[in-house]
Formats: structure tokens, C-alpha cells, sequence
């Protein structure tokens, strides 16, 4: 019998023992997001918001419903790029990453 383990267990599990594997996986969804594979990125970001902050946390951070994130999130989710500097902001901070994230508010 072959030995699983949930994935979304096991990225929880390796984020709570290896900040450098967070700060990766935070890397790697910028990457992604810059390299346009949104959806990916946004996987790996949930994964990430999951194993770190949470979402209602996260939602106090950004100043944004718990559900709109989740929702922004998904595979089929399309976040401004005014709430994903907010998302990685939040989630730099928690991870003691220096990021420079600047939004500009629409007059």
C-alpha cells in the first residue's frame, strides 16, 4: 500500500519549519504572475496565504472581505493589481521579506 500524504497538509507542514521554503513559494508566485501564469500563481499564493497568515487575517491586513480574497484567489479568480501588491505585501510582511509595494488609489 502506497504511503500519501494531503498536499496542502504537507505544504503547511513544510512552511511551518522552513522559512526559506515561504519565502520561495512567495518568489515563485511573482515569477509566475510575471511570467503570465496568473492561475498557477494564485494557487500557490492561496497555498501560501493558508499556510501562513489565513485568510481572515489577511483580510484585516489589506482592508478586504475574507470571501472577495478567497474568491480572488481561485483558479478562476482576477484580482486588481492594486489587491495583489496588497496580498503580497501582507504575506511579505508576515514572512519578514522586504518587498517595495506601492498601490495607486484612483482619484
Amino acid at each position: 500500500m502506497a504511503l500519501t500524504r494531503d498536499f496542502k497538509k504537507t505544504v503547511v507542514a513544510r512552511v511551518e519549519r522552513d522559512p526559506a521554503f515561504a519565502k520561495a513559494l512567495l518568489d515563485e508566485a511573482a515569477t509566475l504572475f510575471l511570467g503570465d501564469e496568473p492561475e498557477t500563481a494564485r494557487l500557490i499564493l492561496r497555498d501560501l496565504v493558508n499556510a501562513t497568515l489565513g485568510f481572515e487575517q489577511l483580510a484585516k491586513l489589506t482592508d478586504l472581505p475574507s470571501k472577495s480574497l478567497h474568491r480572488m484567489l481561485s483558479p478562476k479568480g482576477n484580482p486588481s493589481m492594486d489587491n495583489l501588491a496588497a496580498i503580497f505585501g501582507a504575506v511579505g510582511g508576515c514572512l519578514k521579506v522586504d518587498l517595495k509595494v506601492r498601490t495607486v488609489k484612483a482619484a
